[in-house]
């Protein structure tokens, strides 16, 4: 049977991972929970106080649709099509009354799911960017 684990692993855990972070190791991302333990040799729940540990001194955050992202890095992907789009809106590539690409067309040029495009949108449309006309598509609001 092997012996347990010393008590505070998951402090030298969540140490490496740190010094990872801060040599550039995880610009993508870090690894799944379960690589992290297989690496390790410890439990999931281990590996998640390490985790945790790190997103309380903000060396990582968990962004929706992406994973666990070191400190300031990584945007959802919903967010990353709404500031695109805003960005045409800004600079006149989409004017006023303009009809947008369709979800079909923004899912291929955007590479993601159609919830993801569905959920930019949206958010665009509550904000006021975009109106929704049935039947037709979605245009680009005028200024008010």
């Amino acid at each position: 049977m092997p012996s347990p684990s010393p008590r505070g692993t998951y402090q030298v855990i969540s140490q490496a991972l740190r010094e990872r972070i801060a040599a550039g190791v995880y610009m993508d991302g870090l690894p799944s929970e379960a690589e992290i333990g297989r690496e390790f040799g410890v439990a999931r729940t281990t590996v998640r106080r390490a985790l945790r540990a790190l997103e309380e001194s903000g060396d990582i955050k968990t962004v929706a649709g992406v994973g666990r992202v070191a400190g300031g890095a990584g945007t959802a992907p919903y967010e990353q099509i709404m500031a695109d789009l805003l960005e045409q809106i800004r600079k006149g590539d989409l004017p006023a009354g303009t009809r947008l690409p369709s979800e079909a067309a923004l899912v291929e040029k955007y590479g993601v799911s159609r919830g993801t495009v569905r959920r930019a949108v949206r958010e665009l449309e509550t904000a006021g960017h975009i109106e929704a006309r049935h039947g037709i598509g979605r245009f680009v609001s005028s200024p008010s």
